[in-house]
């Protein structure tokens, strides 16, 4: 049966270019053409689609996801309008093949910059959740993707396994760190589905820094990467199984220990590139279908400076990177099929814009959550799409420069 394509809501327009506008402002004008030009892929000539429209393209068809890609390049061309001007901007019809070969032209490098370089850690000074003792806390931790069952796509990310041989869409993996008090989603490194989540996390947690308490749960946990993340300067608190061999060998007043991890057997023999790490062990009670014994690793050795009980309280804050890739998955993408490329380089692309779009929803309720003395993590994501998508008061004159 032959689909019927989305269309955009009557009486939405004004709304519509307003959001554009606001993703304007996120990722400004003047930077996207600093970038193309950086990767070599700006425009030469001004007939067709300029290829800063197409970045800005990427980026309104992650919000509006189930809208033609037809419907969202008008809606992207008049919100546009005020920047480039009537001469810069054609209102030809542009077909969905030839939409997806422009956007093959301006490739994933650009997205890609932007993501890193707009994307941080950006919770203000006092904001109730973002902040530990001066140090800005940090959950990292994976989650999946699917895309269209195409070829390409499934050769370049596979599929997951089922019993009965495998699921229905190729899967991309990746790994992220959330800045647990605005839920924003940095450094993140995406692979092919079989790509091993604590492989992916050496280079997300290469950006960490003495400025961040790091936390993860228990499949992130490897000497090698232990050792790598605590290079970096960052406090770590670490979930553990409780297979792992933690003598106690020294016991603390708030009854945390410390002990020492070693990367093999014969180095534990031997007594050798141990490396000296502190264990809090608690049970919860009374929480239905809660695992009942928790056992916390940590670099922050000094139980006067960072309490067991404090630290125990504080770790649950590492779910909120799961609500972060929900707002990804349910509120933001909404879609059965969460990414539409039908070619690896632009799902990459698309995965970036996502990235992006999500770290602006998120900027504006940081930014709406300081002004009320409230907590970011506190405000409802669904509801700012919402607000973004139809309610978005006028951005204001957006200079012509970007």
């Amino acid at each position: 049966m032959a689909r019927t394509k989305a269309q955009l809501p009557a009486g939405a327009r004004l709304a519509d270019y307003l959001t554009v506008g606001y993703l304007a402002l996120r990722c400004p004008l003047g930077k996207v053409r600093e970038i193309l030009s950086q990767q070599g892929v700006e425009s030469q000539r001004r007939r067709g689609l300029p290829h800063e429209v197409l970045v800005y393209f990427v980026l309104a068809m992650v919000l509006y996801a189930n809208v033609a890609y037809e419907d969202v390049l008008q809606l992207v061309l008049e919100g546009l309008r005020p920047l480039l001007g009537d001469a810069k901007l054609t209102q030809n019809t542009v077909s969905k093949g030839a939409i997806s070969q422009a956007r093959a032209r301006v490739g994933v490098g650009p997205l890609q910059s932007l993501y890193q370089e707009q994307v941080r850690p950006h919770g203000p000074a006092g904001m109730a959740g973002v902040w530990y003792q001066g140090l800005r806390l940090m959950a990292i931790d994976g989650s999946t993707l699917d895309m269209p069952d195409e070829a390409a796509n499934a050769e370049y990310f596979g599929y997951p396994a089922s019993a009965r041989g495998s699921t229905a869409f190729p899967r991309l993996r990746f790994v992220a760190m959330a800045e647990c008090g605005t839920h924003t989603l940095c450094y993140a490194q995406p692979g092919p589905y079989h790509s091993s989540e604590r492989e992916l996390a050496r280079s997300v947690l290469a950006h960490a820094d003495a400025t961040m308490l790091i936390t993860a749960d228990r499949g992130f946990y490897s000497y090698d990467l232990w050792q790598e993340a605590q290079a970096t300067g960052a406090k770590l608190l670490f979930r553990l199984s409780r297979s792992l061999r933690l003598p106690r060998e020294e016991e603390l007043p708030d009854g945390s220990y410390l002990s020492t991890v070693y990367s093999n057997a014969e180095d534990r023999k031997h007594r050798r590139n141990g490396i000296q790490v502190r264990v809090i062990e608690y049970r919860l009670q009374g929480i239905p279908e809660a695992d009942t014994h928790y056992r916390l690793l940590t670099n922050w050795l000094d139980p006067c400076a960072a309490p067991a009980a404090e630290l125990a309280a504080l770790y649950p804050q590492r779910w909120t990177i799961e609500s972060s890739f929900d707002e990804l998955k349910t509120h933001l993408a909404d879609r059965r099929v969460l990414l539409r490329s039908k070619r690896p380089e632009l799902v990459m692309q698309e995965f970036y814009a996502l990235l992006l779009v999500h770290a602006a929803i998120r900027q504006l309720m940081t930014e709406a959550a300081a002004q009320t003395d409230r907590a970011a993590q506190d405000l409802s994501f669904l509801h700012a799409v919402r607000v973004l998508h139809r309610r978005l008061p006028a951005v204001g004159a957006i200079p012509p420069s970007g």
